[in-house]
């Protein structure tokens, strides 16, 4: 176990490393950049490229920003946040996408995994049917669909709930609720599958033989083993909700690092793009690398040598 934790905590670190490499190299070769528009003034642009090192060879840009990042320096936000140091942007940010994105992950494993369990065991039933049909509607819906729908009807036409940014209970309920509804119904497509196959395996029907009550079938034998592939999904569906969506942030106006992120995009602002991709990145590396570890504790039977 020690041996295989330690092989995927290269393998992560290697990851990580690439995603460096890929992400730095792709932003120099993009046209464009942070200091350039028609009313720019030319001495300008030179003083501020001088300021943050882009007057140098790529190579030499590329040491610099390697060395800082050894010293937990991300460097300073060129345009968006002009000045403020990324991990600032980061600290400031990052608890408002995580807040919202622990309160989605909850709902959408709290609710999406009972009910496909459940779509399993009642398998051809109308509850069944339903279920499927719902489930695949909303994970074929694109976010920013379903977002505007839901401040379109519950906002503007009902009423009930204020359409931006967060500042009671009430505000939570639907940038919440947009961002659940896709894994809520993936998770529970996926477990219903998982479900029905692992139902129809021979030991299932072994416990039956033996006069086992249903839940204990079900939930102590049949779920278990049904929560492998579902396990692997979370690794990057769990980092995907803890750093925002940033379509809900966008549609609800809410200060989380989605929203920041998608402006450093759009303004070049590199030092950003590349402090929140690394970010990221580090967040998905490290949910997949737990998940990994997960797998012999859900399943004893898996080896990890």
């Amino acid at each position: 176990m020690l041996r295989y934790a330690f092989r995927r905590l290269i393998t992560s670190v290697v990851t990580l490393i690439l995603v460096i490499l890929l992400t730095f190299f792709v932003m120099q070769m993009v046209p464009g950049g942070p200091f350039l528009g028609e009313n720019v003034n030319p001495e300008v642009t030179q003083k501020l490229m001088e300021k943050y090192g882009y007057d140098q060879p790529v190579m030499v840009q590329f040491k610099n920003y390697m060395i800082g990042l050894l010293h937990g320096d991300m460097g300073e936000s060129m345009v968006t946040k002009m000045g403020e140091p990324i991990t600032g942007v980061i600290g400031s940010y990052f608890p408002v996408s995580a807040k919202l994105g622990l309160i989605a992950l909850a709902l959408a494993v709290g609710i999406g995994i009972p009910l496909g369990v459940l779509a399993a065991v009642k398998h051809d039933s109308v509850f069944d049917r339903i279920y499927i049909f719902v489930a695949s509607l909303f994970v074929s819906v694109p976010s920013f669909i379903m977002t505007t729908v839901l401040m379109l009807v519950f906002g503007v036409w009902l009423s009930w709930l204020p359409v931006a940014y967060l500042t009671d209970w009430k505000s939570y309920i639907m940038p919440v609720f947009g961002m659940a509804i896709y894994p809520m119904c993936n998770l529970g497509r996926l477990t219903r599958t998982t479900m029905l196959d692992v139902i129809g395996q021979d030991y299932i029907k072994t416990a039956h033989a033996k006069g086992l009550s249903k839940p204990m079938i079900y939930f102590k034998h049949a779920l278990r083993n049904a929560l492998i592939p579902v396990v692997t999904s979370l690794g990057p569906l769990i980092a995907g909700i803890l750093t925002g969506s940033f379509v809900v942030e966008k549609v609800f106006a809410i200060n989380g690092i989605g929203k920041y992120y998608i402006s450093s995009i759009n303004s070049r602002d590199y030092t950003l793009i590349m402090g929140l991709t690394i970010f990221f990145g580090l967040i998905l590396v490290a949910c997949n690398y737990v998940v990994d570890l997960l797998y012999g504790v859900i399943d004893p039977r898996i080896k990890m040598d």
